[in-house]
């Protein structure tokens, strides 16, 4: 018997992919501490406006290939588009260790950006394929915690940057992302009947231009990119900029405040996908909307976390805050996907997930240059009020307009709405 034919095999899955979630995170966000040791070999770096750019020309790019990815990842084989990505990013990484020079970094960045926009449809969908049933929230919520376990070790980079060297932090981390792709190609699996299935899907709807105008003519889709952009104004605030914030308003090195914080963020983070799988497979035996009630919920968790960040200049205050923002944040990002399954079936959720990464990713690589710039200005309160008001305003929206009929939207069940509309 194959193994993917195994009763376990399901959740093996979940448990190789959150590892590559790991990787994934881990190699593109611990620049974010490591900036003292790295500008003592690269002069440029000691802009903060230069650093700003370093982090934000990832997004951009991540962002403008999320579409492209999704609509990848719904007609060829996940699995090697999961693992080629994973080496391209790796060797990224491990050459990040080998260069001194900002145009480099930049240009590397940017490779990064284009590889790793290739994994999250992917790896959420095969998820997503894998547990069609009651376990699909909480198996996501699996998949999304090595994505906060990667941050958390992140937040060491300053930490090993401080006793080795930030090149050996690149280079090492680089190496072990290589040798994990080996693995994955003994161990990882398509899910039967994917490949076969997309072209005749992509045959249906003639091209992949008119299955993304399908997603676009959808309510749920709009109220989904909506959200998806306010909350990763703030959560890639939280990422990319809180270090540097704490550090400089209460004089704290960055070695320590580093890992403290990501830590902090990352596993609050990593309770609350857990808490939010559990509530939402739970709360959807009772209504269709339990996964939308949920995802609401850490929304809502997410106002009174901002506000702590932004009027404490307490530190205990200020790890309130970031336990507070990272459950919410927890809470409503293991929902994602299980929602999209609601309103879409498989043969597009890759290609929507896309789309919400390119506005939420977009929103993200523009707030953190914003940000850059306002803290040089002194005016990150308006910033950071802004962001209150949209994460508000995405709440309502969502139990206003995400009105499921499904748990689990198919083919089979598009086809039965169309006969009853023509009857």
């Amino acid at each position: 018997m194959n193994i993917r034919d195994k009763k376990f095999y399901p959740w093996l899955v979940v448990a190789l992919l959150a590892v590559v979630s790991l990787l994934n995170y881990l190699d593109r966000q611990m620049l974010a501490t490591m900036r003292p040791y790295m500008m003592e070999d690269i002069e440029a770096l000691r802009d903060i406006a230069n650093f700003g750019r370093l982090m934000a020309i990832f997004l951009w790019v991540y962002a403008f290939m999320s579409p492209l990815s999704g609509v990848i990842a719904d007609r060829i084989n996940r699995k090697w588009l999961i693992i080629f990505s994973l080496m391209i990013w790796s060797g990224v990484t491990l050459l990040m260790g080998c260069t001194y020079d900002i145009h480099h970094m930049y240009i590397l960045r940017g490779i990064m950006g284009v590889s790793e926009a290739f994994y999250i449809p992917a790896a959420l969908s095969l998820v997503a394929d894998y547990h069609n049933g009651h376990t699909r929230s909480i198996a996501v919520g699996a998949l999304t915690s090595g994505i906060y376990l990667g941050q958390a070790i992140g937040g060491f980079g300053a930490t090993l940057s401080a006793f080795a060297s930030w090149q050996f932090t690149f280079q090492s981390f680089g190496l072990l992302g290589l040798v994990y792709a080996v693995i994955l190609a003994v161990l990882l699996h398509e899910k039967k009947g994917h490949s076969a299935a997309a072209p005749a899907a992509a045959g249906k709807s003639k091209s992949g231009k008119s299955a993304i105008w399908m997603l676009l003519r959808h309510t749920a889709l709009w109220v989904m990119l909506f959200y998806f952009a306010a909350l990763n104004l703030p959560g890639w605030v939280t990422k990319n900029w809180m270090p540097t914030m704490i550090s400089d308003n209460l004089g704290m090195k960055m070695d320590i405040v580093g890992p403290m914080w990501t830590v902090t963020l990352a596993m609050s983070s990593f309770a609350g996908v857990f808490l939010g799988g559990w509530i939402s497979d739970r709360w959807v035996k009772k209504t269709v909307r339990g996964r939308i009630f949920t995802s609401a919920a850490g929304l809502g968790m997410i106002i009174p976390a901002l506000v702590l960040l932004l009027f404490s200049g307490q530190l205990w205050m200020i790890l309130a805050g970031g336990i507070v923002f990272g459950i919410g944040f927890g809470m409503y990002d293991t929902n994602n996907m299980p929602i999209i399954c609601q309103f879409f079936p498989s043969r597009s959720r890759a290609t929507c997930y896309g789309i919400m990464n390119f506005v939420g990713i977009a929103a993200g690589a523009l707030i953190t240059e914003v940000l850059g710039y306002a803290m040089e200005g002194g005016y990150q309160t308006s910033v950071f009020v802004a962001m209150i008001a949209a994460v508000a305003v995405s709440a309502i929206l969502e139990l206003r307009f995400m009105r499921p009929h499904t748990l689990d939207m198919t083919d089979e069940y598009l086809n039965d709405l169309a006969i009853e509309e023509q009857a």
